[in-house]
């Protein structure tokens, strides 16, 4: 928006209309994902130097955070409805916003030129500010100065959060150690006596690596600890919490099939043959079990990291989920590290999801793959060091979950011939590593504690 009547001395504060509509139009094209990059970036009305692009922005976050469907039409009728159509430049002008934007997905990228015109704005008024008071010479100047630095430094910091104080993170600390061990919260439950015992329940901000190769089961337990966690199972106040999914290889309606035959105890492939009475009664008192559940599953194939976050903060708003899983971080992509080589773009996606974890403050369960070298080994048991891709999964990792089940690698009559599984805790930032034994059920693709039908066999017809 171009002053009119301004003298050639005069100049236009830096700001971009072009980015500012893309922003806008981006939200009209994409309301869901573009409203939550927006707020990611931190970009708020006051970024922005068109008076309309302020109204107009305010009033899209209000819809958002309300549910209500966003598109041309639909705002047109909520500014109506409060008298702010006419301030942001009536329905023809959100039409325009809309056509005139090519590349909704560059939404992060219009919000960057928008604070960073802003902060040019902003460091111009504070600079005229000081200018002004300099001139007038009614203040001491050292304290001018330190007014100065304080103002830019406010200026730096770019809205950055208050850093909690010392005294109160020590006394919340201590307080905590004082608890009885019985009152201590301590996470999610896996829904497993042994996982629990080992990491007393999944932790708040934790990424938590479970990695395996191929056919060792590790989407199987994934989804086990997720419908345990749904249900509550071995939880301390027996209530299950909200858990969200995202299954980049498998579809929901697999994912939901594999659970509810799972929960049931009924063999998917012996029923492909024939149901008897005794499988269908199975399934309908798992049905009424897992409706229990507030499980939301996003089989969106081929995220891309930034886009999984968006998300994953969608879900945490809407849903108030307080476990998220990711099937798995190998099929995942982040395109602006894409041409480093794989492993920089695989440490860019591990970096992402353990910032999601902060940031959400929910144990985020990522599943990953390992390499061969497991299997050129004679024992074929995992190491840390076979993660595949990059270290910096390790790294990043707060638990890492190395799954393997011994007579998997056996040879003829003999391989699968028993149901032992190992969790190996090999990672444990908080506490102390080993081996958690564990029963794999291949029949029902289910895994239970090592004291639970230990004495089983994997059935022949499976």
């Amino acid at each position: 928006m171009t002053p009119e009547g301004l003298g050639a001395g005069l100049r236009i504060p830096p700001h971009s209309e072009e980015a500012e509509r893309g922003v806008l139009g981006s939200i009209l094209l994409d309301p869901s994902n573009a409203i939550d990059k927006c707020l990611a970036k931190r970009l708020g009305s006051e970024s922005f130097y068109d008076r309309r692009h302020q109204a107009l922005f305010e009033q899209m976050v209000e819809m958002s955070q309300a549910n209500v469907a966003m598109d041309a039409i639909t705002i047109a009728e909520w500014l109506k409805t409060r008298n702010a159509l006419d301030k942001v430049g009536g329905y023809d002008y959100l039409v325009q916003l809309q056509d005139s934007t090519l590349v909704p997905a560059h939404v992060e990228f219009y919000c960057d030129i928008v604070q960073e015109k802003n902060l040019y704005r902003c460091l111009i008024d504070h600079s005229n500010t000081v200018t002004d008071a300099a001139y007038k010479g009614e203040e001491d100047a050292a304290l001018l100065v330190s007014h100065a630095e304080e103002s830019l430094f406010e200026l730096g910091s770019h809205g950055g959060d208050k850093i909690p104080d010392w005294k109160d993170s020590l006394t919340d600390v201590f307080t905590e150690i004082q608890k009885d061990p019985n009152e201590i919260d301590h996470g999610v439950t896996t829904g497993y006596t042994g996982l629990n015992a080992r990491l007393r329940g999944l932790a708040k901000t934790d990424m938590i690596v479970l990695a395996a190769r191929p056919a060792m089961g590790k989407t199987s337990l994934a989804m086990n600890i997720a419908e345990n966690a749904a249900l509550g199972k071995l939880a301390k106040d027996g209530k299950g919490v909200p858990v969200g999914i995202f299954s980049l290889e498998m579809s929901r309606e697999q994912l939901v099939r594999r659970m509810l035959f799972s929960n049931a105890r009924v063999s998917a492939r012996a029923i492909q043959k024939r149901m008897t009475p005794d499988d269908n009664m199975k399934l309908t008192e798992a049905m009424d079990r897992l409706r229990k559940a507030r499980i939301y599953i996003d089989d969106t194939p081929g995220l891309e990291a930034v886009e999984l976050r968006s998300r994953a903060r969608r879900m945490k708003s809407r849903y108030g989920v307080e476990l998220i899983v990711v099937d798995y971080l190998q099929l995942m992509n982040y395109s602006k590290f894409s041409k480093d080589g794989r492993q920089r773009e695989t440490m860019a996606i591990s970096g992402a999801i353990k910032a999601m974890a902060k940031e959400l403050e929910v144990p985020v369960m990522v599943l990953s793959q390992l390499s061969r070298a497991t299997e050129g080994r004679g024992d074929n048991i995992p190491k840390l060091s076979d993660l595949r891709d990059s270290g910096a999964i390790e790294q990043d990792a707060d638990v890492v979950l190395l799954l393997y089940r011994p007579s998997y690698y056996k040879h003829g009559d003999e391989r699968n011939d028993d149901n032992r599984a190992v969790v190996d805790v090999a990672k444990f930032r908080h506490g102390e590593t080993g081996d958690v034994p564990m029963t794999f059920l291949k029949e029902y693709t289910r895994f239970e504690d090592s004291t639970q039908r230990d004495d089983e066999s994997s059935p022949s017809d499976y």
